[in-house]
């Protein structure tokens, strides 16, 4: 008669799985770094297995989740909060957190998190674009204008903060402060970025529809980056419904439309 064996169970090793966890991470932290967000979060996932309460570990594997090719929404807020919870004094989980929100559609709580990061880290420039980005969603104009203004304040060569500025102008009706905002946008770019340059001449014709001012721009900027081109990635980088209405209308002029079916 066999006798039954009894399962032998190995002790683990605590301070290797520690070091295990954290070159996990490093790996991660790394490879994010080269873009290669999906190899990334492979090793995230395993670094939070071995170490599950570490917060930076949680933190950065919240965010992969916000930046594979295709987004995790719901497991980055259910991660970012657990690594909130474990260190609710760490600034960079409230500005994760707030960007999944954010990423989410809920601006009220993209808010609010990244208004507890900034008590915490007050002079972060990005944190504060995004939150103007988070007060534009919800309407509250005159707070965005001035997030962005205290992003450009921390970081003069900001200019997607200054170009923000315009496009909330747009929206509140001041098409004049806006292409004002988005000149400045292109002096401190010192480059040939396309978002301002196609929103200055969407703003021109929408003040006057025969002129054609800024239309030769407008299709080399196009040509450059023709993701500018697609209105649903116009809506991603927070244009808002009246520059929208008229961008639609200035892709049906005859250029445009021209340029527009050859991409």
């Amino acid at each position: 008669m066999a006798q039954a064996l009894l399962p032998y169970t190995l002790p683990l090793d605590s301070e290797q799985l520690q070091a295990d966890g954290e070159s996990l991470a490093r790996d991660a932290a790394q490879l994010a770094q080269f873009q290669q967000f999906d190899e990334a979060l492979a090793r995230a996932q395993l670094a939070a297995q071995l170490l599950p309460s570490d917060p930076d570990i949680l933190a950065l594997l919240g965010s992969l989740y916000l930046q594979v090719s295709e987004p995790q929404l719901d497991q980055a807020i259910a991660t970012l909060i657990k690594a909130r919870d474990l260190q609710p004094d760490n600034a960079l989980v409230m500005f994760a957190l707030g960007n999944a929100y954010f990423t989410e559609a809920q601006y009220a709580q993209a808010a609010r998190s990244i208004e507890s990061g900034l008590r915490l880290e007050p002079d972060n420039a990005n944190a504060m674009f995004d939150l103007g980005n988070a007060y534009y969603k919800l309407s509250r104009y005159d707070q965005a204008i001035a997030q962005y203004e205290k992003a450009v304040a921390k970081d003069a060569k900001f200019w997607p903060a200054i170009n923000n500025i315009g496009l909330v102008m747009y929206e509140a009706g001041n098409v004049d402060g806006a292409i004002v905002q988005w000149q400045k946008a292109l002096e401190v770019a010192a480059t040939d970025e396309t978002e301002p340059q196609l929103a200055i001449a969407v703003a021109q014709y929408s003040q006057n529809a025969q002129s054609i001012a800024g239309r030769d721009t407008a299709v080399a900027a196009l040509e450059r980056d023709p993701r500018y081109a697609d209105i649903d990635f116009l809506k991603d980088n927070l244009w808002g419904d009246r520059l929208i209405t008229d961008t639609q209308s200035f892709f049906n002029t005859p250029p445009l439309r021209a340029l527009l079916s050859q991409l």
